[in-house]
């Protein structure tokens, strides 16, 4: 069975002109799945009998089940758990902002890269998502609240890096002017630092921004957060950074966890803005956001604040991430967690 969501106009065109039917056929088909985002093909009202019998015969059509919302009553955040076809769990998040509706997808089953005090991690990976099982996150919350998603993040569960050609061609179909058509500039794609990946899609000169989750100022610091860093050292994870900068343009964001007592200090703001001097950048601060499974605490606002404070006298342009949808199930793969422990 051909995934037919999954396909680019490119490869749905080469598909329909296997079946013996003309191009322009190849292209209201893939305005009816990315446009209009219909679940089945019989929805396809200007598409032969025939035709829709063959693909039904030959094709699918991925949806994803919604299995449960939560919404915040502090902000609007929504997390959605949906379900997959082979009954895999994954979640995703809507926050409403005033520049516009914001999505949060998943890039994988669970994650191999065990970072302490993310809960996406802590059952390993199971696998990747498909582009269209990528996709059609962000096609079911817009049905679901009716309005246009204007930015994407893909920073849910997963490490995008490590799901690379099934994440080129998620943002492909995503930015297609055939399709929903969001641009580039409104797609952030997080790492923890998988290194040559990085600098692969550096090389694509996308206008994309790279989120590298740093949480860490020295290379000791992050053996400790971060597994990953075992591969590949801190200052070849900052290089991979100038490079995407010199080859996009596009300035890097790193994402910091405060996690307190153990990343939090006067001295690693310090290394932190010697790290990333002289670099194009942007630290998002992140309050940590505490899992039963480990005994991190968030750092206090006093000490927040100062962090924050040191980095800017130091020249580094940084914010403190506000939190949203703190009343829900919040941080990244605790509501996937607590469904499975509960189907058990």
């Amino acid at each position: 069975m051909r995934d037919i969501k999954s396909m680019n106009l490119e490869e749905l065109t080469a598909y329909i002109g296997e079946l013996g039917e003309k191009a322009f056929r190849a292209k209201q088909i893939y305005q009816w799945i990315h446009i209009k985002q219909i679940t089945d093909f019989d929805e396809m009202t200007n598409i032969s009998k025939q035709l829709k019998g063959r693909l039904k015969e030959e094709a699918y059509l991925t949806t994803l089940h919604k299995e449960e919302v939560q919404i915040s009553k502090l902000d609007g955040t929504r997390k959605y758990l949906f379900m997959l076809s082979d009954g895999n769990v994954i979640e995703s998040v809507l926050m409403k902002y005033k520049h516009g509706n914001s999505v949060c997808i998943s890039s994988q089953v669970g994650c191999r890269m065990g970072c302490r005090f993310c809960a996406s991690t802590l059952d390993g990976l199971v696998r990747g998502l498909t582009p269209a099982e990528m996709i059609d996150q962000i096609y079911q919350i817009g049905k679901d609240i009716g309005e246009r998603i204007s930015n994407v993040v893909v920073m849910g569960t997963g490490e995008p890096m490590d799901n690379f050609d099934n994440l080129l061609r998620f943002i492909e179909l995503l930015t297609d002017e055939n399709g929903l058509n969001i641009s580039q500039r409104n797609l952030t794609v997080s790492t923890c630092g998988i290194v040559p990946r990085m600098r692969e899609l550096a090389d694509k000169k996308l206008q994309i921004t790279l989120a590298l989750s740093l949480h860490a100022s020295n290379q000791r610091k992050r053996l400790e957060l971060m597994p990953v860093a075992n591969k590949y050292e801190i200052h070849d994870v900052i290089d991979a950074c100038r490079y995407y900068f010199e080859q996009t343009g596009r300035r890097v964001t790193f994402e910091y966890s405060l996690v307190g007592g153990v990343n939090d200090t006067d001295e690693d703001a310090r290394e932190l803005a010697s790290l990333i001097h002289g670099m194009n950048c942007h630290v998002n601060l992140i309050p940590v956001n505490p899992i039963k499974e480990r005994d991190y605490v968030q750092s206090n606002a006093q000490v927040i604040a100062a962090f924050k404070s040191k980095l800017e006298k130091n020249g580094i342009t940084a914010t403190v991430r506000r939190e949203m949808g703190r009343d829900i199930d919040g941080a990244c793969g605790q509501l996937r967690r607590k469904y499975k422990q509960k189907m058990g």
